[in-house]
């Protein structure tokens, strides 16, 4: 799945257009590597967003292509 169809589907960014925005900007790292807005994201991958000053870190845990707001947050598992 392309990272930022995967921000959009497991909420951790609102909309589809602002996580392409964040991916442009280089403030969204997979494994410790900058990613573009197409990049495929895997299990077991560690993404990190940086929010202003503020960073998130989260491991992928599922993939899916469609999450109810309940189900989203199964998505992922947060570690910093």
């Amino acid at each position: 799945m392309r990272l930022d169809k995967y921000l959009k589907v497991s909420r951790l960014i609102k909309r589809r257009t602002v996580a392409n925005e964040a991916c442009d900007a280089g403030r969204i790292l997979i494994n410790d590597k900058v990613a573009k807005a197409g990049t495929k994201v895997k299990v077991d991958d560690i993404i990190e967003i940086q929010f202003g000053t503020r960073v998130t870190k989260v491991k992928v845990l599922d993939m899916n292509e469609h999450a109810k707001k309940e189900e989203a947050k199964n998505l992922y598992e947060v570690i910093q």
